[in-house]
């Protein structure tokens, strides 16, 4: 398997492509030459995209599919296949969130995260993988967020699934190892809030409005960061350099980091309005095609210098103790 792949003339499948993120990676590999086929659940939204994708010099393929439902996900597969001939690459990236209190988001809500983040996830891997195989191996990314590493509070569904994805890429990489198909690669990508109508479309159960807690990025920094996987694929990634220092502290002292991110949470998730009681687009689609955050961008220099040290302070601290503890056992 070559270190480097070509994109150009190849063939990679992109859930979730109606909006942001997805959109983004759409436009970036029309760009490099390769061929897309668009899945989300609004045929309108996904066909501007592949108009889109098409001035840009690439061949789309349109197929509406909702990821909860597996044969649909395997027939998504199949069409790319008829279609193009192979699948060379494939992005989990459909997701969405019901921001609330654990015990006051609605179960049918709380649900249908699990089903369409987690779930959807594992039928993607599930209707790739021969597809992949049969290309002579191939890459899979998983869009997991860094909220796989970490946790914030108001979204318990969203966690878990994020949470769940990256465990479900590390065993099934395991197995492809293990069974001789490592030529197949599972890579994880991890971005912080990024600029894509998430929040806005996410159930809202808080009686407040949502909004991003910055550094807010925009959704061309993660399609560039998945392109990459593809070329080159790695195990895990992150987008953004907030979602690279909200993990380390996380890793060194993750007591102290869940109070301080919880705190953080709290103070910025929230906007100055009061909202009705929504479920968003966890049941039915919703066509925006971006977020309308740019603003909350221009706070990316002063509250990522403010997770360095605070990840510095924790880096340190934790050295301290481990010292002192030392000490302590030498006596």
């Amino acid at each position: 398997m070559p270190l480097t792949r070509s994109l150009s003339d190849a063939v990679v499948v992109i859930t979730g492509a109606s909006s942001g993120i997805g959109t983004a990676t759409a436009y970036a590999l029309a760009r490099r030459g390769a061929d897309v086929v668009l899945a989300a659940r609004s045929e309108p939204a996904l066909a501007a995209v592949a108009r889109r994708c098409r001035d840009l010099g690439a061949r789309a393929l349109v197929v509406p599919t909702d990821v909860t439902d597996p044969v649909a996900v395997e027939e998504l597969a199949a069409r790319a296949a008829d279609e193009f001939g192979r699948i060379d690459g494939w992005v989990n990236n459909a997701a969405v969130s019901a921001v609330g209190l654990f015990d006051e988001i609605p179960v049918a809500e709380f649900r249908r995260v699990l089903e369409i983040n987690l779930l959807g996830a594992a039928y993607g891997i599930r209707a790739a993988l021969p597809w992949l195989s049969m290309s002579g191996g191939g890459v899979l990314v998983n869009n997991a967020s860094v909220l796989a590493e970490v946790a914030m509070p108001y979204q318990s569904a969203y966690n878990a699934t994020r949470h769940g994805i990256r465990g479900l890429a590390d065993t099934v990489r395991q197995e492809l190892r293990v069974t001789g198909r490592g030529n197949i690669s599972i890579c994880t990508v991890l971005p912080a809030t990024i600029d894509t109508p998430f929040f806005r479309h996410a159930g809202n159960h808080t009686g407040r409005e949502l909004v991003p807690p910055p550094p807010v990025y925009p959704p061309e920094m993660v399609a560039e960061t998945i392109v990459r996987l593809l070329r080159r694929p790695r195990r895990e990634a992150y987008a953004g350099g907030a979602a690279r220092l909200i993990g380390l502290p996380w890793r060194l002292a993750p007591a102290l980091a869940e109070r301080v991110l919880g705190w953080y949470a709290h103070r910025t998730r929230f906007g100055p309005s009061g909202a009705a009681d929504s479920t968003g687009n966890v049941l039915r689609a919703q066509a925006r095609r971006d977020g309308g955050w740019h603003g909350r961008r221009r706070r990316l220099v002063r509250v990522t210098a403010a997770f360095g040290l605070a990840a510095a302070g924790t880096a340190v601290g934790t050295m301290a103790a481990m010292t002192r503890r030392s000490r302590v056992q030498r006596r």
